[in-house]
């Protein structure tokens, strides 16, 4: 019996807990903050299982000037973190190309677009069942030519699966009431799903967890301990913690602790945020993205949440008020009649590797395997990616072929 710590309460650390558990590890979760109080807590809540279009589409290096000079286009830089990310951000924009976007998407699919279907494996007799619900995903344009104007995307999409059932003019509002006469084109995309509080479900998870047998410990991971190049404990500013295999699962933490190992992971952190509406006077049926604004408009337990805003600025720095107010812009616009009684503000940090896809495997045999750097898809993915590394340290097949993840690729 492997003995396995999991190192990140976030949703793919706690679901390769899970399904370790299941195959017989005796598993320790270990994050510095309580499970699911990372990314997990702030994302939109979305199951987006036809999410295989990557931010860099062709053309993205001539449009980022006049994004980045548009206030209305949610796009936020830390001009004085520039020079930093500056390797980087070469590195990312040079995958904004034909070529490589495909390449891109056509990995993706295996991680997300059977998103539902993982999840409801995942919670499986767990109480965390509770907060997976299926839903259809929704687009907003004002017009069938804006939806058109994205084309690319939807052609990739089509080709991993999914092609929207599009409606137009008063069918709109038929639709979902909550929207407003500005939007005058929906395209509705089936066999998806939400969660209808992501804080709450990895938490839950986190229990089911611990009914289990497994163990979750308060602690901050501070490097590793290798004999002759393999793992021998996981050391913790609470003391070592011995083990034989580790996964490494903390989103845009995950960086430092891969230096240990001798790999450089080009990856930057995309700081998003969300704003929550308490007690709103409307409330959307289903997860609708608003695509002028690019945030999702999600109902959820607690009121309705607004996500999707990012900014480049590195971990350190404290939140930024545009962000906030540029969502509260775009809000009333697609919903002109929501109204709140109070609202809370959040921001947190996405992992985005230079070329737009997750690390899942073994580091170098040394027995610690990564699973993170989901940029966008953290959530939809995190259910798929904690199966497949569970699968991976115990030596079960998976049937799915994962090179494209493969964290030794930035060994150069």
């Amino acid at each position: 019996m492997h003995k396995l710590v999991v190192i990140g309460a976030g949703i793919n650390g706690v679901s390769a807990a899970i399904w370790a558990r299941r195959m017989g590890c005796e598993v320790t979760l270990v994050d510095k903050a309580a499970p699911g109080m990372g990314a997990s807590f702030g994302n939109a809540g979305v199951l987006a299982a036809s999410a295989v279009v990557p931010l860099t589409t062709p053309g993205l290096l001539w449009r980022a000037p006049g994004m980045l000079m548009d206030r209305e286009f949610p796009l936020f830089v830390r001009y004085g973190y520039l020079p930093r990310m500056a390797g980087w951000l070469a590195r990312y924009l040079s995958h904004a190309n034909d070529r490589d976007c495909r390449r891109i998407a056509g990995a993706l699919g295996p991680v997300v677009t059977d998103s539902l279907d993982q999840h409801m494996a995942l919670t499986e007799g767990l109480s965390a069942r509770r907060f997976v619900h299926g839903s259809d995903y929704v687009y907003a344009y004002p017009d069938r030519a804006a939806m058109q104007a994205d084309a690319y995307g939807w052609a990739l999409k089509a080709e991993a699966g999914f092609v929207p059932e599009v409606i137009e003019g008063g069918a709109v509002q038929e639709y979902e009431p909550a929207l407003g006469p500005g939007v005058g084109c929906l395209a509705v995309m089936k066999g998806h799903g939400r969660i209808s509080d992501p804080g709450g479900y990895v938490a839950a998870l986190a229990q089911d967890f611990e009914a289990m047998g497994g163990r979750v410990l308060r602690a901050e991971v501070m490097d590793f301990d290798l004999d002759g190049g393999r793992l021998r404990a996981v050391l913790t500013d609470r003391g070592p913690l011995e083990a034989d295999r580790a996964v490494l699962a903390l989103g845009a933490w995950s960086k430092g602790l891969m230096a240990r190992l001798g790999l450089r992971v080009p990856m930057e952190t995309e700081r998003g945020y969300h704003l929550l509406l308490k007690g709103p006077s409307v409330l959307p049926r289903v997860p609708v993205m608003v695509a002028s604004g690019q945030f999702v408009a999600t109902p959820m337990e607690m009121g309705l949440r607004l996500a999707g805003i990012a900014e480049l600025g590195g971990l350190e720095a404290g939140p930024s008020e545009a962000p906030i107010a540029l969502l509260k812009r775009q809000v009333r616009r697609a919903f002109p009649t929501l109204d709140w009684q109070s609202e809370e503000t959040w921001m947190g940090h996405r992992p985005a590797p230079s070329d737009s896809l997750p690390l899942v495997g073994e580091v170098a045999g040394t027995g610690v395997f990564a699973a993170f750097g989901h940029h966008h898809v953290g959530l939809t993915g995190g259910a798929k990616t904690g199966r497949w590394v569970a699968c991976l340290l115990t030596g079960q097949r998976v049937n799915a072929d994962l090179s494209a993840y493969d964290p030794m690729r930035f060994r150069k």
